[in-house]
Order: C-alpha cells, then sequence, then structure tokens
C-alpha cells in the first residue's frame, strides 16, 4: 500500500506549520535555497523511484519465491507487527553501513548534506539508494514476510522518520530510550566528532542502544548540521552525483589497481595513500563554521519559488499517473523534472549562465506540448497544449522583468 503518495500533502502544511513555529518563537530554521534543495532531491527521488523501483521489488519477489523458508500471511496480524520490526532492524544495518561504507556512503550522504535541520531536510533523499539497498532486505523475503506486507511496513517507517526532522520539540523523557526522537536524529545529522555516525535506528532506537552506536544530544555540545565535506551547491543532480564523483576521481588517481577497486567498499572516507599525499582533502574547522549561502535578489527568489511550485506539481501528478503510464512518458516526465530542477539549482547559485538555462528550461516546453501525447504523458487536447504554452510565456515575461537581477547578481 503506497501510503507515501496519500501522505504528501500534509508533509507540506506541516512545513507551513513549522514557518509558523518559527515565526512565533523567532528561530530561523529554514533558508529558501536550502529548502528548495532539500524538496528538490525528494522530488528526483520519487520520479526517479517511479523508473527503478522495479529492481527492489523484482529482486525481493524473486527471493520470495525461491528462498523463502516460511510461507507467512498478510491476514495474521503479528506478521505484520513481525515485519514492522524487522524491516526497521534491516534498516538499522543498512543505514549503519551507508555511514561506514564508501559506495553506500555516496548514495546516502544527499541526506545529510544539509546545513539546517527542519521538515524539508526529510524530504531530502538519495535517487541511487536503488542500486544496493535491496540487498539489506532479502533477509524479510527468506523469512517469507508477503511483498504486500513488506511494501506497507517500508512506507510507514519512512513516514514515522518524517516528524524527527525539526528542532522544536525538545527531548521527551521515556521515549528516547525506546524510538527514534528529533533529540537523538539531530545529533545523528551532526558533523560534530561527539556524534558523528550515532543513532541510526528508523523507528527504534533500541538497535542503537544494544549495538552501541547510540548518542544522547549533548546540551553543552550544540549540533552543527552537514557534512564534513560540504556540498556547496543548491543542484539535486550534482547532490546526488558528488561523493560518486570524488571515488571516482580518487580511483582514477590512484596507481594500484587494487585500490582503485577497494576504494568503493573499504570505510567512509578512506582513500589510496598515494592519492592522500599528492591530493589532501582538509577538513573544516568547525569552529570556524559558515553556512553555504549564495547572495538572492528577491525579486529572483520569488521567480525561482513560483517556477519550483511548478514542477513539485509535475512530480505530484507523475506519483499519481503513473500506473496508467507507459515507461516512455515516464522517462519523458523525469527528464523534464531532472532539466527543470537542474536548471532552478543553477539560477540559485547565480552562476553565469543562468539565464541562458533558463531561457533554454522554457522552450524546451515547445517540443514537450508535441511529445507528452505521443508517448502519453498526458491525453492531447488544446487545452493542455494552451496550458503549457501560456505558462511558457508568462515565465517568459517573469523571466525578462528579472533578467538584470540574473546579470548582475552573476557578474
Amino acid at each position: 500500500m503506497d501510503f507515501i503518495l496519500y501522505a504528501v500533502p500534509f508533509f507540506f502544511v506541516l512545513i507551513a506549520f513549522e514557518l509558523l513555529a518559527d515565526r512565533w518563537r523567532g528561530m530561523s530554521n529554514y533558508r529558501v535555497a536550502d529548502a528548495i534543495n532539500s524538496i528538490s532531491t525528494g522530488v528526483l527521488s520519487t520520479t526517479t523511484g517511479l523508473l527503478t523501483k522495479g529492481v527492489g521489488l523484482l529482486t525481493y519477489a524473486f527471493a520470495l519465491k525461491h528462498l523463502a523458508l516460511f510461507e507467512l500471511s498478510a491476514d495474521r496480524a503479528w506478521v505484520w507487527v513481525f515485519a514492522f520490526v524487522l524491516y526497521d532492524f534491516c534498516y538499522y544495518w543498512l543505514h549503519r553501513l551507508g555511514h561506514e561504507r564508501n559506495i553506500l556512503w555516496a548514495a546516502h550522504s544527499v541526506h545529510h548534506q544539509s546545513e539546517d535541520y527542519n521538515l524539508s531536510t526529510a524530504l531530502r533523499q538519495t535517487s541511487t539508494g536503488f542500486l544496493l539497498s535491496w540487498i539489506f532486505y532479502l533477509p524479510m523475503a527468506v523469512l517469507g514476510v508477503p511483498l504486500l506486507v513488506f511494501v506497507s511496513v517500508a512506507a510507514l517507517n519512512l513516514l514515522y522518520q518524517f516528524w524527527v526532522h525539526t528542532r522544536h520539540i525538545p527531548k521527551l523523557g521515556w521515549f528516547e530510550w525506546f524510538f527514534v526522537t528529533p533529540s537523538n536524529h539531530r545529533a545523528h545529522h551532526a558533523q560534530n566528532a561527539l556524534y558523528m555516525d550515532r543513532n541510526y535506528g528508523g523507528v527504534f532506537i533500541i538497535w542503537d542502544r544494544l549495538f552501541g552506536s547510540f548518542q544522547e544530544e549533548d546540551d553543552n555540545e550544540p549540533v552543527i548540521f552537514g557534512v564534513t565535506t560540504p556540498l556547496a551547491s543548491w543542484n539535486p543532480l550534482w547532490a546526488n552525483m558528488q561523493f560518486y564523483v570524488q571515488l571516482w576521481d580518487d580511483a582514477r588517481r590512484a596507481q594500484s589497481p587494487w585500490d582503485k577497486l577497494r576504494i568503493w567498499f573499504m570505510r567512509t572516507g578512506w582513500r589510496p595513500a598515494d592519492v592522500a599525499a599528492k591530493y589532501p582533502m582538509n577538513k573544516p574547522d568547525l569552529s570556524q563554521f559558515r553556512k553555504f549561502e549564495v547572495p538572492l535578489d528577491a525579486r529572483q527568489q520569488i521567480y525561482i519559488v513560483l517556477q519550483f511550485g511548478v514542477y513539485i506539481a509535475l512530480g505530484s501528478y507523475l506519483m499519481n499517473a503513473e500506473p496508467h503510464l507507459s515507461t516512455a512518458a515516464l522517462v519523458l516526465g523525469w527528464s523534464a523534472v531532472a532539466l527543470g530542477l537542474f536548471t532552478l539549482g543553477v539560477a540559485l547559485e547565480n552562476r553565469p549562465w543562468a539565464l541562458k538555462l533558463e531561457w533554454l528550461r522554457l522552450a524546451s516546453n515547445v517540443p514537450l506540448v508535441w511529445l507528452a501525447p505521443v508517448v502519453g504523458l498526458w491525453p492531447a487536447s488544446a487545452v493542455g497544449w494552451i496550458g503549457l504554452l501560456s505558462y511558457s510565456l508568462l515565465s517568459a515575461i517573469g523571466l525578462y522583468c528579472c533578467r538584470n537581477r540574473f546579470t548582475r547578481l552573476a557578474s
């Protein structure tokens, strides 16, 4: 059961409430560019997942059919409870190794790149996790957990994790001993040495207490959010590729063939000695920590926020229509989303070529008008054509009014 689809509107309602709580309490936990970047990676992850979810589902179904030791029934309540707890146990080890091994951190690091901590951070998800994450859930198939139950408890586990990404909820007493809470998850998102690589549970914190990876949030050690190799970008595509590129560069530069291979599977941060000596990477001094920021003109911010809303709508449309869409339609929809989010990321960074790329993005709507009905992304209709072209025209007018802001800030 796809609980995530129905939860999306509530995510945004809760983000709005958190913004109001920020204002009421005189706090500033949101920045426009950071929130857009976090939600952008979420939209990209969701739309990518429409094309890649078969990897996890097919491997699970195959293992369930050929490797299952038992045949559990989805009609039994205890099976659901058992599956919910077992899923979180498997998630703990995926999450833990996601911090401890280079190849897995390359995917998971996306979730940790934000230097703010708020509910939009919960939506900041990887687009490449599907490559290896399925391996960690095969024990559930071997034990006979039905596919429907597996998919459902996976969604419930992810839903639970949303609310813990806030700074507004303090420690919760006895609840902290058994469950993941905002307090112990704030520690998980820290780059401070005290908190580094701790608190991996999704729902239950008991795994961390059992396996020695628990760390309580310390009032004397304020959390500094982010990663020790800063993303320093607002681009969701680069967010997903940053650490892969770093690993590839190190593997390419290494002299030893063995080092070229094993770097992908070594502990996170491990680099070949010859590469580390020739290309040192200095970790930032947290006592001098400054969040990544790029100056944005107010008019430019408004333009980008409005355009971003279009891609949230397009991503939501793809999620809802996915059962009825062809692979070609999903690929076209994903391409439109990826291009749009990449372009907006470039605009948020005030790149010198941001204005030209934005004009190109708007121009791409012309072939999209023709291609979309052909592949079945949406039905051919005069209303659809007029709507998309009207949006493009209004956007072009808005961009023309903002053109001097782009040019001045990029110069």
